[in-house]
């Protein structure tokens, strides 16, 4: 009988220490979540739908915030709409214009600005050359090269959004790109640069002359397939693409070895086939030095899902693999409570933090006031800490 007794007892101790241990480690991980050590928090700066960039004191303001709010990482458009929104003298040369003609910003250096500011306040600085190989087809640069505009099958050069897209095969274009890129990382003390979807060709591109000399003369007796979904014509270019990620990752690094080079792209199984972007092959072969990979998805299980999959979580274990969250448009609001069960998703599936896109959608255009979004975003990041 006192042998059963003590079986009992310590069956009911050994239940205890269990469901002690299994609280400990629920709190714990909690706790860990509260208080990260290292996590990227960052959120881009737009030149669209928001004035945080069009004056010094804005700018000002929008740091100060940020970094009240413990994020440490912004990624302030530098390229977009076919110009540089800082002085260029690569852009004067080409688009012959040194940055976008408008009254905001003129007499001013926005980069210099946001280094010198967001430096200030402890914040990585990485420019984001937004537009990548993209242009509005009435663009200077569009005007002045018209050569180095690709087109579809049918010889049409503008896309669903009415923008026009520079070729990326060809050479010419290749170095403009390079020129501009260089040309940053050289002048500036800036901690990296983000190159995103648009630094790709959507696949209905690439029937221009040029692109499909390339390819003729390369694969002799081939002509690239009207299938622009064609699994080997899609090969192809990616192929291109990746060359070329190359030869600008290594310029890069030969510069300033130190520098960040991130990438903010779509998932892979859909910017392969839609946009020739096979960012998996960038990561596996070192070109790159940080994804923050754009998750634009309002339902949970759907997001879940692009968390985990497994060139994520080989990623992960390669470089830091950050997640873009899209926290608004002016069209379209988005609930806090969403963007925060977002990011206790990318937390728990152990990845390097998230990017909201984008800083005025934090705040505005919801049917909950500023201060009550603010205070969520309180809640998510309580205590400063480093980007890793």
């Amino acid at each position: 009988m006192f042998k059963l007794f003590r079986i009992k007892r310590g069956l009911i101790l050994l239940v205890s220490s269990l469901i002690i241990t299994i609280l400990v480690i629920l709190v714990t991980s909690k706790i860990s979540t509260a208080t990260q050590r290292h996590e990227v928090r960052g959120v881009w700066l737009t030149n669209v739908d928001s004035q945080v960039l069009f004056s010094s004191q804005n700018l000002k303001n929008a740091l100060n915030r940020l970094n009240k709010l413990n994020f440490n990482t912004i990624y302030p458009t530098v390229w977009n709409g076919g110009y540089t929104l800082y002085p260029s003298s690569v852009a004067q040369k080409v688009l012959g214009q040194s940055i976008e003609p408008i009254p905001e910003l003129k007499n001013r250096d926005i980069l210099q600005e946001v280094i010198k500011e967001g430096h200030k306040k402890g914040l990585t600085v990485i420019p984001w050359f937004e537009y990548g190989f993209m242009t509005p087809i009435d663009s200077e640069l569009a005007k002045r090269h018209p050569d180095w505009l690709t087109n579809r099958y049918d010889g049409t050069k503008i896309d669903s959004d009415n923008q026009a897209w520079l070729n990326p095969f060809h050479p010419e274009v290749q170095q403009f790109m390079i020129d501009l890129i260089m040309e940053a990382v050289a002048r500036y003390d800036l901690d990296g640069i983000q190159l995103d979807d648009h630094f790709s060709l959507p696949s209905e591109f690439g029937y221009d002359d040029y692109t499909v000399g390339m390819y003729t003369k390369e694969l002799k007796g081939l002509v690239p397939s009207k299938d622009f979904y064609e699994t080997f014509w899609v090969r192809w270019r990616a192929d291109k693409i990746n060359e070329f990620m190359k030869n600008l990752s290594a310029k890069i690094k030969a510069v300033k070895p130190g520098c960040i080079i991130s990438i903010s792209p779509n998932p892979l199984h859909f910017s392969l086939p839609a946009s020739l972007q096979d960012w998996f092959t960038w990561e596996r072969r070192e070109y790159i030095s940080e994804i923050v990979l754009q998750v634009y998805r309002s339902d949970l299980p759907r997001f879940v899902t692009e968390l985990e999959r497994a060139e994520v979580d080989l990623a992960k274990t390669h470089l830091p693999v950050s997640v873009g969250i899209l926290s608004g448009l002016k069209s379209a609001s988005l609930p806090i409570n969403q963007i925060e069960s977002q990011v206790e998703e990318v937390r728990q599936h152990g990845l390097a933090g998230v990017s909201f896109f984008f800083y005025e959608s934090l705040w505005n255009w919801s049917d909950e006031a500023p201060i009550v979004r603010e205070k969520v975003i309180q809640r998510m990041f309580p205590n400063s800490v480093s980007r890793g």
